[in-house]
């Protein structure tokens, strides 16, 4: 007798579908597993504020009353009363007026002595060009204000020819250039207060050499008395390359 099979009762008919639906649960769950995160969680004390309060102590009031201060001790008042006789002079002391009257006369008279006046010399500074009677170098005398004044130049100018030293140092360093040099005639013809303005120390100072050089002169005057004179010349420097 054969065995009928019941075709609703067949196991391996779904097996491959109930096999996916495993796989399928199986890499859900290992997913998750793999997903899965913890956290350490320390216990972190943030610290509790302790609030007590401070025992204050109480000060109990005192009321102290002041005592009235002692009374002052009373003067003892002496009835005895002791007489002293003056024995003694006073001299009273008359003190007499100073005021001057009509009345009063002047035992000698005074005589005033003539008083004598000093004449005191001005320093007066005049320039060159608006002096009336310039001063006069050494071999332009005897001549008009004019041809005075124009010899006086050319005598300053051949006197710089004839003292003119280029200094070696200025020559080596190529220095050249204008040196004003300013000076004054004293009221007695001397030559002071020499000063100079150029390019260089080097230059001021042979500039400065050769006024000082200059000879005793006649001073020059205004209003027929001796002044000084302030004059300017200047002084160049220059060199040619050969």
């Amino acid at each position: 007798m054969e065995a009928k099979k019941n075709p609703q009762l067949e196991i391996g008919r779904n097996s491959g579908i109930y096999f996916a639906i495993g796989l399928n649960l199986m890499l859900l769950l290992s997913w998750s597993v793999l997903e899965y995160k913890t956290y350490e969680y320390n216990e972190v004390d943030i610290g509790i504020v302790d609030m007590q309060s401070e025992f204050e102590e109480e000060i109990p009031i005192i009321n102290t009353e002041l005592l009235p201060p002692p009374p002052p001790p009373a003067a003892v008042v002496s009835e005895s009363v002791q007489v002293v006789e003056d024995t003694e002079e006073v001299e009273e002391t008359i003190i007499e007026s100073t005021e001057i009257t009509q009345e009063t006369a002047i035992a000698e008279p005074v005589e005033v002595s003539e008083i004598v006046v000093e004449e005191v010399e001005e320093d007066v500074q005049v320039a060159f060009a608006i002096i009336e009677d310039v001063p006069v170098f050494p071999g332009c005398e005897d001549l008009s204000k004019a041809q005075t004044k124009q010899c006086f130049q050319q005598k300053m100018q051949e006197h710089v020819n004839a003292h003119f030293n280029y200094p070696q140092m200025a020559l080596d360093l190529g220095m050249q250039g204008r040196v004003s040099v300013m000076f004054i005639i004293d009221s007695k013809g001397y030559i002071t207060g020499v000063r100079s303005r150029g390019p260089d120390k080097i230059l001021e100072k042979e500039a400065e050499r050769i006024i000082k050089k200059l000879p005793q002169m006649k001073p020059g005057k205004q209003r027929g008395k001796p002044v000084k004179v302030a004059y300017a010349i200047p002084i160049f420097f220059k060199f040619q390359e050969g």
